[in-house]
């Protein structure tokens, strides 16, 4: 494989082999390992013979170190290991009993310590205060359920290199939906959890005709209530415009294509939404990269439909044989992933394609371009599952499905677009079919150097066009698109849109046309500028519906708190900018001589911490913190919160954000320690911090300064329109960031949260 700079950090962060902590398995041993094991099966399961498999085996690892093909992550990071857990999504029942909330908990941990992640619908939970007779006492809910199960998920790391993700849906006509909805208006509560409404068709009606619709007890299957659709539709609506949640799924919409109703009803998908799954079913995914599906033919680029053909039919067989190589965390799973066989063939690339046959994302020859290329993966694979067929046999499950008498298959389903997250970045190409979100991006470098990367279809472009320069692309890293930049050529802006370029319905439109053929769900963000109103997150939510969509996902720019990074067209106005420099270079200020202060000893889980704070006027201005023995990783630990509480001190923070940053945090003792109640260091400084400022206060002796005794301003340009381009990564602490396919991830490191 040919591999940029990204996609090795990547690999050797997360996928490939390591002993004692040193990597040591290439790029291209990784794909050997996958091809043989994943091959092995021609071997182990339909008795072919060894020269037959090695043959299996090169188109394989052809496929997928040409890069026409990737499979997801579990795929090639367990296969050919002791774990061999192959793939990403779970859907796990819950039933209303204390022993199956619990036993799905255990089983949830175990598959995310694999590799996967897990979707769960709570809707069969009885509602809050509802009896629970066994007891005579009265129910949680399932809120309080979903919450432990965020807890649980915290403390599992996904097979050391993926984090727990899931999905949690509660159905419209359950009586705490209105706790479901706003469940996450709060940033920092169930973090480990995408979250979505189940809508029914009975309430869509309801909307339509601005009536009531039915409450139903799961318990007892009785009406117990009714709302008005009408006034819960617009708090999903405010709350997606808040803060992006919850979405939407389509429940009827859904198992209107189930393929095996008789086998049970679909309730819950995986966390980005687009494989819908029964209780106890699993899907592994992959996906064909699309930038490289082109061809030159005269002086036009067109789709190359042949190479397409060849690489669907080896990756469909490929991911049929994955099932056969799993080993499942459970033998339910495996029990009716078998007797289902669902597989989920999907594509990546779509804007890197569009951008090569020099095609517009937001142009009614892209949507109907994306109507084709699916369709044709949809026949191919269809074709090569009926191959299958005929030599291995049907999915088990066959005869009462919605196929029996109509085509045989070897797979229930066969097509999804799901996330490609870090398999994108590996494959060096845009993710899934959602547009760049950025045409080129700023990456620190270990020295403090900036570099800018660039898109290399739109590099390319550049400098054949004549305007390529470093000091341009810079700008365009800056501000994320090249509408308002005057030396690049109007054709050139039109092909080259990024995401905050597209209009939401043409979002919606291209999920639409993918839908169309694929069999399972699409998985898409609708990104939205900040200033989209309500009103536009309800027309998509509608139109997403009216589309034949499975369900939507909207982000609006900017309304997550962590969101950091604003680029746009400005104007002026005045503003506090800075203490002793200019934004992004704050000096703090320098130390006097001699200051006063007041030392103070408290009880914490971890041993008694001392704590010295020195004053200017009243204003904190640093603070010393001592605890245990001088070495140790918690005197570190210690030290270094009391440096950066000193360093926002100094640099004009008010010191009340300082102590609302730590105070709470919680650690090892969740009810507290000692007189205080101190539940961890940094609760500890918190609450001495508080105490002092609120004791100078009762004293006169502190104040809020006016800013004007601190800070300068300076002129600087505001948006009317502004938009932010990326939130900062938690993991390698880059503002590359985004909200796309119903996720978030890092397009520097591949971090996801899903």
């Amino acid at each position: 494989m040919e591999l940029s700079k990204n996609a090795r950090i990547v690999l050797e962060k997360r996928y490939l082999k390591k002993v004692d902590g040193q990597v040591v398995e290439s790029p291209e041993d990784m794909l050997r390992r996958v091809a043989d094991n994943i091959a092995g099966v021609e071997v182990t399961t339909y008795k072919r013979s060894e020269e037959e498999a090695k043959k299996v085996s090169e188109q394989f690892f052809s496929l997928m170190d040409s890069g026409e093909f990737m499979p997801n992550s579990p795929t090639l990071m367990n296969a050919g290991r002791e774990l061999q857990q192959l793939s990403a999504c779970f859907v796990l029942p819950i039933e209303d009993s204390m022993i199956s909330i619990f036993d799905t908990l255990k089983h949830a941990a175990l598959i995310h310590q694999s590799g996967g992640g897990t979707g769960f619908a709570f809707s069969r939970l009885r509602p809050k205060n509802d009896i629970v007779r066994s007891t005579g006492g009265v129910a949680s809910g399932p809120i309080s359920f979903m919450k432990v199960y965020d807890s649980a998920t915290n403390a599992v790391k996904q097979g050391g290199a993926r984090r727990g993700a899931n999905m949690g849906i509660l159905r419209i006509d359950h009586p705490d939906v209105i706790d479901f909805i706003v469940a996450k208006e709060n940033n920092e509560e169930i973090t480990n959890f995408n979250i979505s409404v189940g809508i029914t068709r009975e309430f869509m009606e309801a909307l339509e005709s601005g009536g009531m619709y039915n409450l139903y007890n799961p318990r007892s299957r009785e009406k117990v209530g009714e709302l008005d659709a009408q006034e819960v539709f617009d708090l999903v609506v405010q709350m997606a415009w808040k803060n992006g949640e919850p979405g939407v799924i389509f429940l009827d919409k859904i198992n209107d294509h189930n393929p095996t109703p008789h086998i049970g009803e679909i309730e819950s998908t995986n966390p980005c939404g687009e494989q819908p799954l029964l209780p106890y079913e699993s899907c592994n995914l992959g996906s064909i990269n699309l930038a490289l599906m082109v061809k030159e033919k005269g002086k036009r680029v067109v789709v190359d439909y042949e190479r397409m053909a060849k690489a669907i039919h080896t990756a469909v067989h490929f991911l049929d044989n994955v099932i056969d190589a799993n080993k499942w965390p459970l033998e339910e799973i495996g029990e009716l992933t078998r007797a289902n066989r669902k597989i989920g063939l999907g594509v990546m690339g779509w804007a890197e394609m569009l951008f090569k046959l020099g095609i517009p994302y937001d142009s009614e020859e892209a949507l109907e371009l994306a109507e084709d290329v699916m369709a044709f993966i949809e026949k191919e694979g269809r074709a090569k599952s009926i191959e299958l067929a005929k030599d291995r046999g049907t999915f088990p499950n066959w005869k009462g499905s919605l196929y029996d008498g109509n085509i045989k298959l070897r797979n229930a389903t066969i097509t999804t677009i799901a996330p490609t997250g870090t398999i994108s970045i590996i494959a060096n190409t845009s993710s899934g079919i959602e547009p760049l979100f950025g045409l080129a991006f700023t990456r620190n470098v270990l020295d403090g150097e900036a570099l800018v990367e660039v898109n290399p279809v739109f590099e390319e472009v550049a400098r054949k066009e004549g305007f390529y320069s470093s000091e341009l692309m810079q700008r365009i890293a800056e501000v994320g698109s090249l509408a308002d930049i005057e030396e690049i050529p109007e054709h050139i802006k039109r092909v080259f849109v990024t995401a905050h370029d597209i209009s939401p319905e043409y979002h919606i439109r291209m999920q639409a046309a993918f839908q169309k053929h694929v069999d399972n769900a699409v998985s898409k963000t609708v990104n939205l500028p900040h200033d989209a109103s309500k009103e536009d997150v309800r027309d998509i939510y509608l139109m997403a519906y009216d589309l034949d969509c499975k369900g939507v996902t909207v982000y609006r720019d900017g309304s997550r708190d962590a969101q950091v990074l604003s680029v746009g067209k400005k104007e002026t106005k005045t503003e506090v900018h800075s203490v002793n420099g200019n934004w992004g270079g704050i000096k703090p200020i320098p130390r006097p001589r001699r200051l006063q202060g007041l030392t103070d000893r408290r009880e914490t889980p971890v041993g008694n911490l001392y704590l010295t704070i020195n004053s200017m006027d009243g204003h904190p201005f640093e603070l010393f913190a001592q605890i245990g023995k001088a070495g140790s990783d918690v005197s570190a630990f210690t030290e270094a919160l009391a440096r950066m509480a000193s360093l926002a001190f100094r640099s004009g923070i008010d010191p009340y954000e300082v102590v609302d940053q730590l105070a709470g945090i919680g650690g090892s003792r969740s009810v507290g320690f000692g007189p205080n109640r101190v539940r961890s260091v940094p609760d500890a400084i918190g609450q001495f911090l508080k105490e002092f400022l609120e004791n100078n206060e009762a004293a006169g002796i502190y104040h809020q300064l006016d800013v004007s005794e601190l800070l300068v301003t300076e002129e600087r340009e505001e948006s009317s329109q502004e938009k932010s381009l990326y939130d900062i990564c938690p993991s390698c602490g880059m503002q590359s960031l985004v909200h796309v396919e119903g996720c978030v991830k890092c397009v520097a490191c591949g971090y996801s949260e899903c």
